[in-house]
């Protein structure tokens, strides 16, 4: 297993606790290869969803912002907006809780990709 990016979908740092359309704040992990991670930065874009409607430049505008991370860790995100991550090979996880927590069962699913 390589090291990979994982951006988190955070209002506090804390826990994965927001909407992917909704969200400003992610914050970036960097996972390593034998399961361990560390916070590598904070990174702002401006939220996808307002008031109903969604802005689909600034999607493809915050999806270029994440091209360094394999998934984006959300507490719910839309199919549209899941489809195009996708697309740019971006895997969304709703996983929301403790970041801590979110990211563990992340690399334990990674190391089960990983037996096969």
């Amino acid at each position: 297993m390589d090291n990979y990016r994982v951006a988190a979908a955070s209002s506090d740092g804390i826990v994965v606790n927001q909407h992917f359309g909704h969200a400003d704040t992610f914050y970036i992990y960097e996972v390593f290869a034998e399961g361990e991670y560390r916070l590598a930065e904070t990174r702002k874009v401006f939220p996808v969803c307002h008031a109903g409607d969604h802005d689909d430049e600034r999607l493809a505008e915050n999806i270029d912002r994440f091209r360094d991370c394999r998934y984006i860790l959300v507490s719910r995100i839309g199919p549209g907006a899941a489809n195009a991550l996708e697309r740019a090979g971006i895997v969304p996880m709703e996983l929301p809780g403790v970041i801590g927590a979110s990211l563990d069962k992340l690399v334990a699913y990674e190391q089960v990709q990983n037996l096969c």
